[in-house]
């Protein structure tokens, strides 16, 4: 009898362990916003462009899809009143991630991203682009967030054309960032050339790296950058403050950083949340941080190549043009089964990093260049998430 008692007793633990156990991961479920439809990811949809009339308006939702610093998608739109072909892409200077990119370089770099993806969709649209950057003169330095607001990057004019096949296109509803471990397969010499063959730009080099001597550094580059940033405590707020932790907060603000970017995907992705959601300091402070350095040492240890896109000078011009082959690249490798993450912490411009910016420029860029993209290059191991993307209509803006 008290064997039948015991075994009962154990029964009735097990049961109700785990009826906890399926009441918590309903419960972190629901506070993730699983059961929520992800609006933050309609733009990724081939039809979202559709829905509008406005020829200028479907290729800013193509453009909307491209890569940019922190996923802050620092846009705006302007249309010409007067042509209906004409638009102007501005720098959104209340986007700018100042404690990281103090001086609005990966800034440009993000607005040529966006211009790239405009030009890949034109001829599908049955467009031509004739892109004229700064049309109306280069930015007042000293008076840098006036002009971003002022003076656009750039005027697109449309010319209708037949509607034509664009190779790259299809690539562009792929997610432009993939953070997870890449497979060891090195690239084909065929691969590095057509990379490589994407500029036509004398004043722009690619580079790409795969011999062990290369890997070793450009590895210890990255994780002195990663252990820097995660040291500058107004750096890892900046990034903290536009962290969204659930659906909710991603369908209110769609843009920032979420736990995709960490590679989470699926009912991790849900459940991660939830607890992120219910305890911050998961993902703050030194947690945050940890994560950080954890998550680069992933990617340092699973990249079978790094890639380099260096300017012989560093005028916004070429900043821009850097951003567009970089979009170019991205859709390209693609095309080739190979996925890219940027690893900007390195090339990154405030007083903490100036040291390491200057070693990696003295190795790879001794004739005085500047290296404007430094990214992981290989086959995925996994495919990743979609992240946020604004309502196309957010970057419109009148006069």
């Amino acid at each position: 009898m008290a064997k039948q008692g015991l075994v009962k007793t154990t029964g009735v633990i097990i049961i109700g362990i785990i009826a906890f156990i399926v009441i918590a991961v309903v419960a972190l479920l629901i506070i993730s916003g699983a059961f929520k439809e992800s609006t933050y990811l309609e733009p990724w949809k081939k039809d979202y462009a559709s829905k509008f009339d406005d020829p200028r308006i479907k290729l800013t939702a193509h453009g909307l899809l491209a890569a940019n610093g922190h996923n802050m998608q620092p846009w705006k739109i302007r249309l010409d009143k007067d042509d209906p072909e004409v638009f102007y892409l501005y720098a959104d200077s209340e986007r700018q991630t100042k404690e990281v990119d103090p001086f609005a370089r990966q800034m440009m770099i993000t607005q040529g991203a966006f211009l790239e993806y405009i030009n890949i969709a034109g001829p599908e649209s049955g467009y031509k682009t004739n892109i004229e950057l700064f049309p109306q003169g280069v930015y007042d330095e000293p008076k840098l967030d006036e002009s971003m607001d002022a003076m656009p990057v750039a005027q697109i004019a449309l010319t209708k054309a037949t509607p034509a096949k664009a190779s790259l296109y299809d690539y562009m509803f792929l997610p432009d960032t993939n953070r997870a471990p890449y497979q060891s397969a090195k690239l084909s010499p065929e691969q590095i050339n057509e990379l490589k063959n994407i500029n036509t730009d004398d004043n722009m080099t690619i580079k790409i790296f795969q011999d062990k001597e290369d890997l070793d550094k450009l590895g210890d580059y990255v994780m002195k950058g990663a252990f820097i940033e995660a040291g500058v405590n107004r750096v890892m707020e900046e990034t903290e403050a536009i962290f969204r932790a659930n659906e909710y907060e991603k369908n209110k603000y769609r843009y920032g950083f979420s736990v995709e970017g960490q590679g989470t995907s699926g009912i991790m992705k849900h459940l991660m949340q939830g607890l992120v959601t219910l305890f911050p300091s998961l993902n703050s402070g030194k947690a945050a941080a940890d994560t950080f350095i954890k998550s680069a040492q992933t990617g340092v240890d699973n990249t079978p190549a790094y890639a380099m896109i260096i300017t012989k000078d560093n005028t916004r011009l070429s900043q821009v043009k850097s951003g567009m082959l970089y979009s170019k690249m991205i859709l390209a490798a693609r095309q080739q089964g190979l996925v890219m993450q940027p690893l900007s912490q390195v090339l990154e411009e405030y007083p903490e990093m100036n040291q390491l910016y200057s070693e990696i420029h003295q190795d790879y860029a001794p004739e005085g260049g500047t290296i404007q993209m430094l990214v992981r290059l290989g086959q995925p191991a996994q495919e990743v998430p979609q992240s946020m993307r604004r309502d196309v209509m957010e970057l419109i803006i009148g006069e």
